[in-house]
């Protein structure tokens, strides 16, 4: 059974499905990778690497996926490559049923089967597959070292002969895994942090990384699988009003919210960042999917009156060696549960299967929401 992993063709993509380390594990559930030529090249991964670790080079996609059982890839594949795809063919990616539309209607029209982690449950038994968390430690690591880079202080304490430079001020919104991991890496360069999340056990998350959690007074609005659920437009207009005191002085805000096939919550209005003082920055990761800082635009960084916005786009691929890596494993693990010596088992009674296949054997199983 032959698994294929073409190389990404989004702008601004650099990661790739698979790293080399991963060639052998996937050999041993009965798999034979092979790799478009160039495939991890924007990661560091050259092709005598992937050969070295035992993959097959091929020198386009299209020949790599006509015949491939599997197709793996992070980017949702291409229409054009998709009606490629072999019946009963298993691709797995990043996938929106609403934002990726034709491709979906692609890989049902050849009768084979798209499996997203965009889609996948989030309980225990998944989380060694779960690439949404994966890619978030990713984005959060990058969150506070662009807020660091871009603030024209220091993050951490310094006690001089000349004076005492007091600490950064972070405040951290959303406290997720990228968040989490954002305030844990503000928290190692020295700066003061605290953070807030609509979901009340995030609490002793936070306090856990040293921050301290921002409580207002608000009901908690919990959601299944670990994610926050939406709220009403007056409840979100109060919890922006109760914040800003808190943005107006910080150093650096970052945003981390997301909700999953929906647009970003708007937590942060252009007033709000009025408030801040000039040379104060704000990092929304949030940017691609909406914004939760109202105007920002991904990959673009404002200057409003002196404040910088950072509008996050390919936040991940930014750091592709290690983004890649984790989301190699996640690919792994996925196949581990489908994969049987060389036998692709699409159990729709499994919660996992039946969570994430976006399209199952031709059936379109998951419309946009």
């Amino acid at each position: 059974m032959r698994l294929f992993v073409p190389k990404e063709i989004a702008p601004g993509e650099r990661r790739v499905a698979l790293v080399p380390d991963t060639v052998g594990k996937l050999a041993r559930l009965g798999l034979e990778v092979s790799v478009e030529t160039g495939a991890g090249a924007a990661a560091y991964y050259s092709d005598a690497e992937y050969e070295q670790a035992g993959a097959i080079v091929l020198p386009n996609a299209i020949e790599g996926i006509t015949g491939a059982e599997v197709v793996a890839s992070v980017r949702p594949l291409d229409p054009a490559y998709a009606e490629v795809l072999e019946p009963g063919a298993v691709a797995v990616s990043f996938l929106q049923p609403g934002a990726d539309a034709d491709t979906v209607a692609a890989v049902a029209e050849r009768g084979a089967t798209a499996l997203s982690f965009d889609l996948l449950p989030r309980i225990s038994r998944a989380q060694s597959m779960d690439a949404l968390t994966s890619q978030a430690l990713v984005t959060g690591y990058r969150a506070a070292l662009v807020a660091a880079a871009l603030a024209p202080k220091f993050f951490p304490l310094f006690m001089t002969a000349a004076g005492t430079i007091p600490p950064a001020k972070v405040l951290v919104l959303g406290a997720g895994v990228a968040g989490l991991q954002a305030i844990a890496t503000a928290k190692r360069l020295g700066a003061i942090v605290s953070a807030y999340d609509v979901r009340a056990a995030s609490a002793d998350e936070v306090k856990s990384m040293g921050a301290t959690f921002i409580t207002l007074e608000l009901e908690a609005l919990e959601a299944g699988g670990g994610y926050a659920r939406e709220m009403t437009e007056d409840r979100a207009a109060k919890q922006r009003e109760l914040l800003t005191p808190y943005v107006a002085e910080s150093d650096a805000v970052i945003t981390t919210a997301a909700v999953p096939g929906r647009r970003a919550p708007l937590l942060v209005t252009a007033e709000m960042v009025d408030t801040m003082s000039p040379g104060a920055v704000v990092v929304d990761l949030a940017a691609e999917t909406g914004g939760n800082v109202e105007g920002v635009e991904a990959g673009v960084t404002q200057d409003r009156n002196g404040v910088r916005v950072w509008g996050a786009k390919d936040a991940a691929s930014a750091m592709p060696v290690h983004a890649s890596k984790l989301f190699a494993m996640n690919v792994v693990a996925l196949l581990g549960l489908v994969a049987n010596d060389g036998e692709l088992v699409l159990d729709i009674e499994d919660e996992i299967i039946d969570g994430c296949a976006v399209v199952l054997n031709g059936e379109i199983r998951k419309e946009a929401r």
